[in-house]
């Protein structure tokens, strides 16, 4: 679970800043879950700078509520969670002294979307917020303002996570409970894994990838797993500490990630086949396959050029297929092996009455 925030301060002296805006997506890595956005009165004067910067004005905040009245639900909300924020350690130090001031200790782990940024979409000219945000397609409602920006940091979290082929991420997020602890917990995680297709994770207490699954139906296939009797079902489950899963929209994602991930970590209880697959060739040489994405308004596209498979990403804005600098921003590359090519063809056959569009470029 993580807490993507983004916090506006009335400048000043170093650890002497107070808050004037906060905003929390409590976000489960598939979907927000709980929101928390606050005018605050920071009890303190707003540099004149930050005033012209973010538009907050002291008249704004002097009937909102000081930060005493909203500590209770930042602890609530933040509650076992890891915060991302675009600059972590900034947004991680004021809150920090913010609560120290209440007497209070609020420690979390925390993820930096910049610094993610910089490992997972390389050669960017800038990785600013706003600048990042427009080469990716990124729409910010509000810039410099607490709800824009940390609604802006989701949407980037959620591209970071996307990318992320050796699931860094969830490995230094996941919380590894003792055995006693255990039971309910996967109880828990088990009522939240929904009917929906995508790839699933079973960890480890050493935060290793045990086993990499995927399926149409991600509740009843974890399910199926957790229930199975064989040797090896066995050992695996006594060695899990957590799952986490990722929806994925079509089941030919689903595949292809699985089986790209399977082969960057080499989890020890998946089972790689040795299949051949014969070469196939593409009715077009450039060409994106535009499907259902992972919510309503969201679509997968899978890009193909030169006859070549180059990757797939999530969109949900018509500007970042049109513009191809903006797609490759966005795309998880997949090899141009056999095995894929040949899982793309045979997807396109057989799901040609409800595949939404091929585009030609």
């Amino acid at each position: 679970m993580y807490a993507i925030l983004d916090i506006e301060t009335t400048g000043g002296k170093y650890d002497e800043e107070g808050i004037t805006e906060i905003a929390i997506y409590r976000f489960d890595g598939n979907d927000v879950v709980d929101k928390f956005v606050s005018l605050v009165n920071p009890e303190r004067d707003i540099q004149p700078f930050v005033v012209q910067l973010t538009g907050i004005t002291p008249k704004m905040v002097r009937r909102a509520p000081k930060f005493h009245q909203i500590a209770k639900r930042i602890v609530e909300i933040t509650e076992g969670c890891t915060l991302v924020a675009h600059n972590a350690n900034f947004d991680s130090r004021i809150l920090t002294t913010e609560f120290k001031r209440l007497g209070y200790t609020f420690s979390k782990k925390t993820l930096c979307t910049v610094e993610l940024s910089k490992e997972l979409i390389p050669d960017q000219l800038s990785y600013k917020l706003g600048k990042l945000c427009r080469s990716l397609g990124i729409p910010i409602s509000s810039r410099h303002r607490a709800e824009g920006d940390a609604y802006a940091t989701v949407q980037l979290f959620q591209l970071l996570m996307a990318k992320d082929e050796e699931k860094n991420i969830i490995k230094s997020s996941i919380r590894t409970d003792n055995n006693r602890a255990l039971a309910p917990k996967l109880l828990r995680i088990l009522d939240e894994i929904p009917n929906e297709t995508g790839v699933f994770y079973i960890l480890n207490n050493s935060r290793e990838i045990l086993y990499i699954g995927r399926s149409t139906n991600l509740k009843k296939a974890v399910n199926q797993l957790l229930l199975r009797t064989s040797r090896s079902a066995k050992a695996m489950q006594k060695e899990l500490v957590s799952i986490t899963y990722e929806r994925t929209g079509t089941e030919l994602i689903a595949e292809l990630k699985q089986k790209h991930e399977m082969e960057l970590n080499r989890p020890k209880f998946n089972f790689t086949s040795k299949k051949r697959f014969p070469k196939v060739q593409f009715n077009h040489e450039n060409f994106m396959i535009i499907d259902k994405g992972r919510s309503v308004s969201e679509k997968t596209v899978i890009l193909i050029n030169e006859e070549r498979i180059v990757g797939y990403c999530y969109t949900e804005l018509s500007y970042q297929i049109t513009h191809t600098e903006v797609l490759k921003n966005l795309i998880s590359p997949l090899e141009n092996s056999f095995r894929n090519r040949f899982l793309v063809k045979k997807y396109l056959n057989s799901q040609a009455n409800t595949i939404k569009e091929i585009v030609r470029f």
